[in-house]
């Protein structure tokens, strides 16, 4: 008689199992039903699972808690209404698109389509024999640390893609919801954090609204106008070219949707190739229903805005030549200010190449937009020359034809000509920027406390950016057993300044878009956000459009620079009693702070109704 018996060690293992209480954090899932609308700082969200409205660490949030604490709750309303606008939009899975990315990703993956191959793809370490020579050893040994490298993001990726298709393939016929928190600064993201809408391109695609809206006179324009926009190809052209481009293109996009995989496959040539397959699935359905304005859509269309860090810089100072750079004025087709700094970066490059400067011959013919693009939108929020130079750095090697060896020089050059080309296109910006530093600085360095303040809409924000001191409850132990250990902390003046200015912007970014939230609710739309893309249904785009201009004039017609100015004379201003009166340094600091804090800027004459008028603000 044959008998099977389990392993020793896998009894072992599965008793350790047993006697332990195995939990899971369904934090980490969306929800199966609607959230617990939040009504306090401490209530809302999951439903059982303990979850904080503010992502901060503990050691780290006294600061945030004693000023919520102080904060009467009435003033929070605007915030918790908005939190709980979007964890109530329900959503559905895309089965259309699921299956066909679990079937690239079970063929292997597909490096053009951004879906990770298996490790067993990579090539095998070089062999090492002994009639190599000591340079042949030296870069077989290299080659395979880097293969080893590879191999290991190989496999992350690998798994983080795993992870996300076995949630999504989990869902797949359920209605599900993402509750959502935000940030110190008010910036609002989903609280599961594998996959929500937030995502990349894949995980996009995979998400419908659970409603769906009758596509009626312009929804389908709409779809149309929103697969050119994620191609990428025609954003620089006007909304009416955009959708005759969209209509020569239906051969191409009905077979994408058609056949996905054995087709033309234009959609992979697309910059988000897997929602644009969704939009072309979603059209095709469309325009072969029996009345494309009565066919009912679940899917999402996208209106993001035009530089928008910029956008808010140019509201605050008025400014009408950055105002018309980054959309906020009518323009009869969009302005790129992407296009608009390479033009300048690109004349100053030409003068130095006929002044002999060796670089800027070198960089003949490769100063284009992409290469600048992110360095642009990320230095309004406080991106370093260092950090703006690995970026332009980065773009310079994807090049083939750009020489190798010329890279860190042409990247060091091309960011001196970026900042240079900024500051003469945005001078409003740079004055603000600079105001705001100097005002943290002050703060943090003569009062010695972090930098805060209340949004438009009432919500306090503190800065938790701290430097030890010597004080014995600097102790992790210390900090674990007293709540109040960072109260023990002094600001790190440093990082107070130059975070500044991009949070104050993320801030108002946030008060725009919970405004635009909570009118498009109280219009009974749809709507989500990715930070400053809008979504909505493609009936429902001009509502949420007029919605969203409204709510950015109303936003910016509010004093914010003076509401400011006068918040922090009142907090951390001085009164002429606690001078000492000696001329000491100290005593110097405390007058630059009070003549300092309401010396913001002067103001331009664009007026901000133009806002109203403007195709392009968010298109």
């Amino acid at each position: 008689m044959l008998c099977l018996q389990p392993h020793p060690v896998l009894v072992r293992l599965y008793r350790e199992a047993a006697s332990e209480q195995l939990k899971f954090d369904s934090s980490l899932l969306p929800m199966t039903c609607p959230p617990l609308p939040w009504t306090s700082v401490n209530s809302g969200g999951y439903l059982l699972s303990s979850v904080k409205m503010i992502r901060l660490p503990d050691a780290i949030s006294t600061h945030h808690k004693a000023r919520l604490a102080e904060t009467p709750t009435q003033q929070l309303y605007p915030s918790f209404d908005s939190l709980n606008q979007l964890s109530e939009c329900p959503w559905i899975l895309n089965k259309s698109v699921l299956d066909v990315v679990i079937e690239v990703f079970n063929n292997n993956g597909s490096d053009e389509l951004d879906i990770p191959r298996n490790i067993s793809s990579c090539p095998p370490p070089p062999h090492i024999h002994q009639g190599m020579t000591k340079a042949e050893k030296a870069a077989a040994f290299k080659e395979r640390a880097m293969l080893r490298k590879q191999k290991a993001e190989m496999y992350s990726l690998w798994c983080d893609t795993l992870y996300k298709l076995s949630i999504a393939n989990h869902f797949k016929d359920s209605v599900f919801w993402f509750p959502h928190n935000m940030d110190f600064r008010g910036r609002v993201y989903p609280c599961p954090p594998h996959f929500h809408h937030l995502g990349g391109d894949m995980v996009r695609s995979l998400l419908l609204f659970a409603k769906g809206e009758p596509l009626g006179k312009e929804g389908l324009d709409w779809l149309k106008i929103h697969l050119v926009n994620l191609t990428g190809l025609k954003k620089r052209d006007s909304v009416a070219e955009r959708l005759t481009y969209a209509d020569e293109l239906l051969p191409d996009i009905l077979d994408s949707a058609d056949k996905p995989l054995t087709g033309s496959g234009w959609w992979k040539q697309s910059e988000e190739p897997w929602q644009t397959l969704a939009c072309c699935m979603e059209i095709a359905r469309a325009v072969r229903s029996p009345d494309p304005l009565k066919y009912v859509s679940h899917f999402p269309v996208h209106q993001d805005g035009s530089c928008n860090g910029l956008q808010h810089y140019a509201a605050l100072g008025r400014d009408k030549h950055g105002a018309i750079q980054v959309n906020l004025h009518p323009c009869d087709r969009p302005q790129d200010v992407y296009s608009g700094v390479a033009t300048l970066v690109e004349k100053q490059r030409q003068q130095d190449a006929a002044d002999g400067v060796k670089i800027a011959q070198t960089l003949e013919g490769f100063i284009k937009r992409k290469v600048i693009k992110q360095t642009v939108m990320t230095t309004v929020y406080g991106v370093t020359r260092y950090g703006a130079k690995l970026q332009v750095l980065k773009q310079l090697k994807d090049i083939p034809d750009f020489p190798k060896d010329a890279t860190f020089p042409a990247s060091f050059y091309i960011v001196q000509k970026t900042f240079s080309s900024l500051q003469e296109m945005f001078t409003a910006t740079r004055e603000i920027q600079d105001w705001f530093t100097e005002c943290a600085k002050l703060v943090s360095q003569v009062c010695g406390q972090p930098m805060e303040w209340v949004t438009p809409l009432g919500f306090p924000i503190v800065q938790p950016y701290h430097k030890p001191t010597n004080n014995p409850m600097n102790s992790s132990r210390a900090m674990k057993i007293n709540s109040r250990a960072d109260l023990y902390l002094r600001p790190n003046v440093m990082k107070q300044k130059n975070a500044f200015p991009p949070n104050f912007i993320h801030s108002l970014d946030s008060s725009h878009m919970m405004l635009t939230s909570l009118f498009c609710q109280r219009s009974g739309i749809t709507f989500v956000s990715v930070h400053d893309c809008y979504w909505t249904h493609p009936s429902t785009v001009h509502i949420m459009n007029k919605i969203c201009r409204e709510q950015f004039v109303a936003l910016h017609n509010q004093p914010i620079l003076e509401d400011l100015s006068k918040f922090l004379v009142e907090k951390f201003g001085y009164k002429s009693n606690e001078f000492k009166g000696d001329g000491s340094a100290q005593d110097q600091m405390k007058i630059k702070l009070n003549k300092l804090l309401p010396k913001y800027p002067p103001k331009g004459d664009f007026k901000l109704e133009n806002v109203l008028d403007s195709t392009y603000f968010f298109s």
